[in-house]
């Protein structure tokens, strides 16, 4: 039991040492730098590429949802996120709501 707790220390140790370097090099980071621009692609593409896969070959629960069903809800999520302004709680709150109408 013991062992739990020195591994469940030295990851919140872990953790909050990558979190307080951020916060310490935060200030010094360009936002407008290319490397800054492309970590900010990189991002996109990945977060882009988990909802494609999530959608196109879905694991779990969602693989009993026809492909239509997912697509549609996905279509609903995102139509309703511009709408609202870029809301993405409503977005995914509408998509959700689909996603259960249909499914």
């Amino acid at each position: 039991m013991s062992d739990l707790w020195l591994l469940l220390a030295l990851c919140t140790g872990v953790t909050y040492f990558w979190r307080g370097l951020g916060v310490l090099l935060s200030g010094r980071i360009n936002v407008d730098s290319e490397l800054f621009r492309w970590a900010e692609c990189v991002a996109y593409a990945m977060i882009t590429g988990i909802i494609a896969r999530m959608v196109v070959m879905p694991t779990g629960a969602l693989a009993t949802c026809p492909l239509w069903v997912r697509v549609t809800a996905s279509a609903v999520a995102l139509l309703v996120y511009r709408l609202t302004g870029k809301n993405l709680s409503v977005g995914v709150a509408a998509g959700v709501i689909t996603l259960a109408a249909f499914g």
